[in-house]
């Protein structure tokens, strides 16, 4: 009578992981199926791909336990119903239901490591909040540079530490130009040897030509209106407001605003903090 519980209480436990399993499976097949099918393209197939091997994968592993045992209880039958066969050897016979916990639990750890979330890498998450813009531009006060005024550029430029892995990230799928006001020449060469000496043109796809001044505040809009960018990041509201009819996307990093202030225009502390790298 207890082998015969623990039998029904490892089928029990089986129908409640195949069941987990099947919920998990027809979650996905029709989140898959409310697409348009115009919007499938090489990943959502792939995705589809890697599903379905890994739902033939762990029914093979559900499945073994039962063929196991019916292939053991049919060996058996035949031996009790062979009267050549001697019936009074002391050798011990393990029970087929012994190998089931051992079964169960490597088709539970399948399911555990296809229900596990992958974390997405820092380029997914760049991509992923871009939206697939292909050109950014970009201010360099206060979003990439420590200063925040043109008066403080007169006198040195520094390359936020912080900011440089997600600024080479967009280098690598956008085309990607930072601009700002300066005062003078002095100031201009210094942002340009303190991008050089953080590695911003040697390890990105960002070249000098990109990196754009002028004399006015305005002057960055112009810029922006001429490029016609999917996404410009500026900490200045005013322009924000100005560009908002034109731009498609638009981050503004501001220390007092996190939250999305219009339908296409988004805020942040800072750049990496946008992007969930700091």
């Amino acid at each position: 009578m207890a082998a015969s519980g623990e039998d029904d209480a490892s089928k029990q436990d089986l129908f409640h992981l195949i069941k987990r399993f099947g919920a998990y499976v027809s979650f996905k097949i029709s989140d898959l199926f409310s697409l348009s099918f115009h919007n499938l393209d090489i990943r959502t197939v792939g995705a589809v791909a890697g599903l379905a091997v890994a739902i033939v994968f762990t029914w093979r592993l559900l499945r073994s336990p039962s063929d196991n045992q019916g292939r053991q209880r049919k060996r058996q039958g035949a031996t009790s119903s062979n009267p050549g066969v001697s019936t009074h050897s002391n050798t011990s016979v393990v029970p087929s239901d012994a190998c089931l916990p051992s079964d169960e639990s490597r088709a539970q750890n399948v399911v555990d490591e296809f229900f596990q979330p992958v974390k997405p890498t820092l380029g997914q998450i760049v991509r992923q909040k871009l939206s697939e813009g292909r050109k950014v531009t970009c201010r360099l006060l206060g979003v990439i540079l420590e200063e925040s005024s043109p008066e403080e550029l007169q006198k040195q430029a520094t390359v936020r530490s912080s900011v440089l892995e997600v600024l080479l990230e967009i280098t690598k799928f956008c085309d990607l130009y930072l601009m700002e006001r300066v005062l003078d020449d002095e100031s201009e060469k210094r942002v340009l040897v303190a991008l050089e000496e953080a590695g911003v043109f040697t390890s990105g796809g960002l070249v000098k030509d990109k990196v754009l001044f002028s004399s006015i505040e305005n002057g960055r809009s112009s810029f922006v209106r001429q490029l016609e960018p999917d996404w410009h990041i500026d900490t200045n509201s005013e322009i924000i407001t100005q560009l908002a009819r034109f731009i498609k996307y638009q981050l503004h990093i501001s220390p007092y605003k996190t939250e999305r202030t219009a339908a296409n225009v988004f805020s942040a502390p800072t750049l990496e903090l946008f992007f969930g790298s700091a």
